[in-house]
């Protein structure tokens, strides 16, 4: 069996994972046990080792038969298993990706910057368009300025292991208007607005679900229309003043919100 690619310099595999040659030699082919099940297994104890890292890219299902010597479905419906557990994601163009686990947030006053960072993930950005704006009513009331005011537009796409997670737009108050792409490709807004001297202390949120709408099914590579998570927030600091609105879409296979819940 082939040896594993050597990693690029940001640990990440540059070609598709082929497995060390142990992973498989102990498969029981007349047990009990489904041999999908063995395969994910497998699978999943070399993904959270480590031994084959995040953003690696598995051979395709039929290479993957031929060489454990397995029907195509056997290998689907394990492949399918690890999808499932949120450790395997397949994206068009690209193939069946490793990413380790779906990011668990917690309902805090947190960026999702911050939150890939505590979770032991390196967040990246792209952004998609950085443009002052006449604020529509909506914005403009959320914000609160007068309708048509400039404001700062923000529409940036978030991944981690190379892989995406969410699309995020955001209006900024006009004199954020300096804020430059590079800047924001570097670091998350939260951590720029603290940066600047902005203290985020209160804000309103709501989270819903709906399906994908214009580009997002291309940006998150999911299917078209597919369903998405939603957060709509409005951020104010210290003295009551609105500083950023935003609302965000992330794919649910990689993400969710999680909630402690008192009695009173």
């Amino acid at each position: 069996m082939t040896a594993a690619p050597e990693p690029r310099k940001d640990g990440m595999a540059s070609e598709e994972m082929v497995w060390p040659d142990e992973l498989f030699l102990d498969l029981d082919r007349n047990g009990p046990v489904p041999l999908y099940f063995q395969v994910s297994s497998r699978l999943e104890a070399a993904i959270r080792s480590g031994a084959i890292p995040p953003g690696s890219r598995l051979e395709n299902e039929i290479a993957i038969g031929q060489r454990l010597g397995l029907s195509r479905p056997t290998i689907r419906r394990a492949i399918q298993e690890l999808v499932d557990k949120g450790l395997l994601v397949r994206r068009r163009g690209i193939g069946t990706q490793v990413i380790q686990g779906q990011v668990t947030r917690q309902v805090e006053l947190t960026s999702l910057y911050d939150d890939l960072r505590n979770s032991d993930k390196e967040p990246s950005t792209t952004v998609i368009k950085h443009a002052v704006i006449p604020a529509t009513d909506l914005v403009a009331n959320m914000l609160g300025l007068p309708a048509g005011a400039d404001v700062l537009y923000l529409r940036r796409l978030r991944s981690t292991d190379d892989v995406p997670v969410a699309v995020l737009e955001n209006y900024l108050p006009p004199e954020f208007a300096d804020i430059s792409p590079e800047n924001l490709e570097a670091r998350g807004l939260y951590q720029i607005l603290r940066s600047r001297g902005v203290g985020i202390r209160i804000a309103q949120q709501k989270i819903g679900a709906r399906r994908a709408q214009r580009d997002e099914s291309r940006l998150l590579g999911i299917d078209k229309g597919g369903p998405v998570l939603t957060m709509e927030r409005v951020a104010y600091d210290n003295t009551g003043r609105a500083v950023e609105f935003g609302h965000h879409c992330y794919r649910p296979d990689l993400y969710g919100f999680e909630t402690t819940l008192v009695a009173k």
